[in-house]
């Protein structure tokens, strides 16, 4: 009976206002939306986060005293002219580069065989032949593994030319409508919510906020380390410069993790090309430049404002929503995050024992 009072008492406090229900409800079904049809609804979701990105141009143009229509074609333009510059130029770029990369393995495990024999000279009291032998058995075959799951991944996703048009059809489409129609939309879905909401109004708009400062900042990122890593790699002779550093500018979605997992690559690379010289050394202190410079100039600059979250609250984040959503959810692991906190900020909670007005008056 005691927890069912206490269980009572609890309710009572946090769902006794309206708009909390509200604000649960709308929580809850967009969650069960995305987990339930998020695959299907890809095209769309992926053209709201460009929406998002393209949005603080159309705003800008606008505030240029350009007509917002006129905004949104030139926006549009530019964004069409950007993605065809993607696939015509960067992906065949980087999958011819990985191509290579696929059909170089052989040569990779026999560079690794050679180096690996000189360990039991090297260290006769750690290490032994036998242990040397298991470890290059293991290693020849999850690199041999590792190459036919890249390259039947890609034969399977030859037959889907049908699913990459829709991508390549519904995403600009997506797009368009959503820089001309946003403000229509979001005002249809305000309709169905109550017309006296201020919980919901204040979340919903340091949302919007954050979302959009985040998806603009988070592209900018992977833009600059993407560019400033490609850079480097090409002016120092790194194989693969192209597919190295596009690895190096998605790591930037996953905070912590994702630079120090990328490091591997980059390092095993220019250790099978150069070996221990300085030239590996030159690559490595470039790359950990890039690494610092992002850490400590460019994260601050454009993310001032975005969030105030622990990073083992941010990993958590990343964990649960990558789990959930896969690479969406990786990408909107801290805007999401920042939801939850704002919604616990903004929470009605009531206090289980008011305590009653003080007056100044004695009661006689």
């Amino acid at each position: 009976m005691r927890f069912v009072e206490i269980i009572g008492g609890w309710i009572n406090r946090y769902f006794s206002n309206e708009e909390a229900v509200y604000l649960i409800v709308v929580l809850l079904a967009g969650f069960g939306l995305l987990f339930i049809f998020g695959t299907a609804l890809a095209p769309v979701l992926t053209g709201l986060v460009l929406a998002f990105l393209l949005q603080g141009l159309v705003a800008r143009l606008e505030r240029w005293h350009l007509p917002r229509s006129l905004a949104v074609y030139l926006t549009f333009l530019f964004f069409i002219g950007g993605f065809a510059a993607l696939l015509l130029f960067i992906f065949p770029l980087v999958w011819r580069q990985l191509a290579a990369f696929v059909n170089a393995l052989p040569d990779v495990i026999q560079r690794l065989q050679e180096a690996a024999r000189g360990l039991p000279e090297a260290f006769p009291n750690v290490i032994d032949d036998a242990q040397v032998d298991a470890w290059l058995q293991t290693l020849g075959t999850e690199l041999a593994s590792f190459g036919r799951a890249v390259l039947e991944q890609s034969v399977t996703q030859l037959p889907s030319v049908v699913g990459w048009l829709i991508y390549l059809i519904l995403v600009p489409i997506s797009v368009f409508f959503f820089l001309k129609d946003g403000d229509r939309l979001t005002r249809w879905f305000l309709g169905l919510l109550p017309k006296n909401r201020p919980l919901l109004d204040q979340v919903g708009s340091e949302m919007n906020v954050q979302i959009a400062n985040y998806i603009r900042g988070k592209f900018i990122e992977i833009l600059i380390v993407g560019a400033a890593s490609y850079l480097a790699f090409a002016l120092l002779g790194l194989n693969y410069a192209a597919l190295m550093a596009l690895l190096v500018g998605l790591s930037v979605l996953v905070p912590f993790v994702g630079a120090a997992v990328v490091t591997i690559p980059v390092a095993l690379v220019a250790l099978i090309q150069w070996g221990w010289t300085i030239d590996t050394v030159y690559l490595l202190v470039a790359y950990g430049g890039i690494q610092a410079v992002d850490g400590n100039v460019i994260v601050p600059l454009l993310f001032s404002e975005a969030v105030d979250l622990h990073p083992i609250a941010i990993i958590v984040a990343v964990l649960a929503f990558g789990g959930l959503w896969g690479f969406w959810g990786v990408f909107f692991a801290i805007p999401l995050a920042t939801l939850i906190k704002a919604v616990m900020n903004a929470w009605p909670a009531y206090p289980l024992n008011p305590e009653p007005a003080s007056t100044d008056q004695e009661t006689v």
